[in-house]
């Protein structure tokens, strides 16, 4: 076949380890075969972050701003470990982190449901995404330990010198203080993405906190989103035919252990932490979950859901065969590919997406999977697949679709 054209470049950014050497099986096997490839390369990995000074990531993410949509292969964050095992200059940050925080984006989580592979919640019918805030609360909060007995005040000092205290509690011994933040501007921006994105698939949008409890903290979250629906986007819901509603935390979960799925569950940073993590083991794997990062101007940046598969490495290393999943990797190539073609106009590369997506599906479903899937499938003796097998597999079946 004739290879598919691409008009405008993606931002291309590689990452570290095992998700490394299946990024580039990735591309040779099932992209550049098909796909006149057109990316901006930048190299994530932990050796290039740190000869640059971790500019690269920046450069990384401001492409994104330049051309629109990003895909990300997994990356380290490093700890001491990692320190003195790549000789680092500095324990530098999560590049995820670095990226949200220059594109103001928020982080949408969505399993991949496939047969054989059921949701351990019996009524999940279709997936259901988190879109969590990925700024503020617990992540930047600053802590102290009570050595003994006196008062902690929560005190705001504005620029002209006036003061807002509050006590919060009278120490009678030892113990410990949390104070936690956040910004309107952030907000505001996780509201956009939130109602753009829903409005981009077409589904149902929740918003839950426990503003019952917080008065200020997570009533601000319920009233920005409130304020800016009913100003911006009630009517576009509307006419899409969708709706936006507001719930309690726990009445949340109450209802989505009830519901059938194929809904946007939009939680604070922490919640959307927890959850997402309870939503990918619930329908099957993180392995089997989609990320994408959308700002509110509309840049995207795609990523698998999970880490850079350590243990499986170093196996590589030792020149022992693995059986990593590259479905997730896969995934935030063809949603890159898919939004890239929306983008430009080219209906043969938004088909290509769905093409690989779908010859993954079938593979998995025919019974040919890797070994993680394998655990937990219903399929009866499914076949185990190294991770070049797997990934080779998934070729036919493209090729069969192509063919």
């Amino acid at each position: 076949m004739e290879k598919i054209k691409m008009t405008t470049p993606l931002v291309e950014m590689d990452g570290d380890e095992m998700t490394r050497i299946l990024w580039k099986m990735i591309k040779d096997e099932l992209l550049l075969p098909f796909v006149d490839l057109k990316t901006e390369y930048y190299d994530l990995g932990l050796a290039c972050r740190n000869e640059t000074d971790d500019q690269v990531t920046i450069d990384s993410a401001n492409a994104t701003k330049k051309y629109g949509v990003a895909v990300k292969c997994a990356t380290i964050t490093p700890n001491a470990a990692r320190m003195s095992e790549y000789d680092l200059k500095e324990m530098w940050k999560s590049p995820n982190g670095t990226i949200r925080a220059i594109l103001d984006g928020t982080v949408f989580r969505t399993p991949i449901k496939v047969k054989g592979i059921e949701p351990c919640v019996k009524n999940w019918e279709m997936p259901i995404t988190i879109a969590r805030h990925a700024y503020g609360d617990v992540y930047k909060n600053v802590e102290i330990k009570v050595p003994g007995a006196g008062k902690a005040e929560l005190v705001f000092t504005g620029e002209d010198g006036t003061q807002i205290r509050e006590t919060v509690f009278d120490f009678e011994g030892p113990g410990i203080i949390q104070g936690q933040h956040n910004v309107n501007a952030s907000i505001e921006s996780f509201a956009r993405s939130c109602f753009t994105y829903a409005l981009d698939c077409k589904q149902e949008l929740w918003f839950a906190t426990k503003d019952t409890i917080s008065k200020q903290y997570d009533h601000s979250f319920k009233d920005i989103f409130q304020e800016i629906f009913d100003k911006e986007y009630k009517e576009k819901f509307d006419a899409a035919g969708i709706t936006y509603f507001y719930t309690l935390i726990d009445d949340a979960v109450a209802r989505v252990m009830k519901s059938k799925g194929g809904f946007i569950w939009a939680c604070k940073n922490y919640d959307g932490d927890v959850m997402s993590d309870m939503i990918s083991s619930a329908f099957g794997s993180l392995a089997m979950m989609t990320s994408v990062l959308v700002s509110p101007e509309g840049y995207y940046e795609y990523e698998a859901a999970h880490g850079t598969v350590q243990r499986h490495y170093y196996k590589h290393l030792n020149g022992e065969e693995t059986s990593t999943n590259s479905v997730a990797t896969i995934f935030a190539w063809t949603g890159a590919l898919r939004k890239r073609g929306e983008m430009d106009g080219l209906t043969e590369l938004t088909a290509f997406a769905d093409h690989l997506e779908k010859a993954c599906i079938d593979t998995i479903e025919s019974g040919k999977m890797t070994k993680d899937l394998a655990l937990i499938t219903e399929l009866e003796h499914p076949t185990v697949l190294n991770s070049e097998g797997f990934i080779k597999e998934i070729r036919k079946a493209l090729e069969q679709i192509y063919r």
